[in-house]
């Protein structure tokens, strides 16, 4: 009987083993992952809080939560077990597919661009004239959703890239590990921008050292500024990711990004900034295009 006893202990601690040893698999392919996405999720952190600017502030935070509530459900019920099955029966399309949300990047992009050189447009403002408060929140929710969405694609399938060889019970978790705390991780950070000034009033208001409340003073008076400069950065981050996108999927554009990163390989930030204002630059053109395009087809095909 202890004989038995001792043989099923050790089928446990074996079994312990073998979990843990997965388990520190899983958490290191997660980090691997997660320092592959970060630029992508950079990005998304830039993106979002731009389209809580100009709305009712005390709506700010139930507006994140909802982007970031159908930014999880996209990536958990939708993005992750597209690229699960796209891997298993048809990898070969996952590159196309993101190069079309890459095109629709450069297009939004593009046309943020447009809006801020062009913001008296009358059609613009006569589109806002017709329009309650909830018709434009709930606009501006359906576009931040769409952005995120094809940032959402990038990072699942570089994720998935990174996890390919791995058994499926390994991608499974890896994909839930990175949409869970990716999504937790950026919108938690947005949500705290976008109330620092609510911050900076009460450090203003209530605290007790002059240092504070000239800090709060500052929050309040410069968090306007900040979110204008972090919509621009936005903007452009739109541009870059929508065009790198592209570029990948286009060997000589993939190569020329390579022997850009190569040649000032030994200065790395200027390296990045150089790819990026290319990336910007060729995304800008890409949207400019599509909208000329798009400019021939009749607008009820497009409804």
């Amino acid at each position: 009987m202890s004989g038995g006893l001792l043989a099923l202990l050790d089928d446990v601690a074996a079994l312990v083993k073998v979990t843990a040893a997965s388990l520190d698999d899983i958490s290191a392919q997660v980090a691997k992952t997660g320092s592959k996405v970060s630029g992508i999720v950079i990005d998304d952190a830039a993106v979002t809080p731009k389209y809580v600017v100009g709305l009712d502030p005390s709506r700010e935070l139930s507006i994140i939560y909802n982007i970031g509530k159908r930014s999880l459900v996209n990536k958990l019920l939708y993005l992750a077990p597209a690229a699960l099955l796209l891997g298993t029966f048809a990898p070969w399309l996952i590159k196309p597919l993101l190069m079309v949300g890459g095109a629709y990047l450069c297009f939004e992009g593009y046309e943020k661009v447009h809006s801020m050189l062009h913001p008296d447009a009358p059609v613009a403002e006569a589109e806002m004239e017709t329009i309650t408060p909830e018709e434009l929140e709930k606009i501006r929710i359906d576009s931040a959703v769409k952005t995120d969405f094809i940032l959402s694609s990038e990072i699942i399938a570089i994720t998935y890239a990174t996890v390919a060889d791995k058994d499926m019970t390994s991608q499974v978790m890896v994909l839930i590990s990175i949409a869970v705390g990716i999504t937790v991780a950026v919108y938690g950070c947005v949500g705290l921008i976008v109330k620092m000034d609510d911050i900076g009033l009460y450090m203003a208001k209530h605290s007790r050292t002059a240092l504070m409340r000239k800090a709060g003073r500052g929050l309040v008076m410069g968090m306007p500024q900040f979110l204008k400069i972090l919509g621009i950065i936005g903007t452009a981050a739109m541009l870059w990711v929508g065009a790198e996108i592209i570029a990948h999927g286009i060997p000589p554009l993939h190569h020329g990004l390579e022997w850009l990163g190569h040649r000032l390989g030994a200065m790395p930030v200027v390296a990045w900034f150089a790819k990026a204002t290319a990336c910007a630059i060729g995304g800008l053109a890409t949207g400019f295009i599509i909208e000329k395009i798009l400019a021939f087809i009749p607008k009820k095909k497009l409804v």
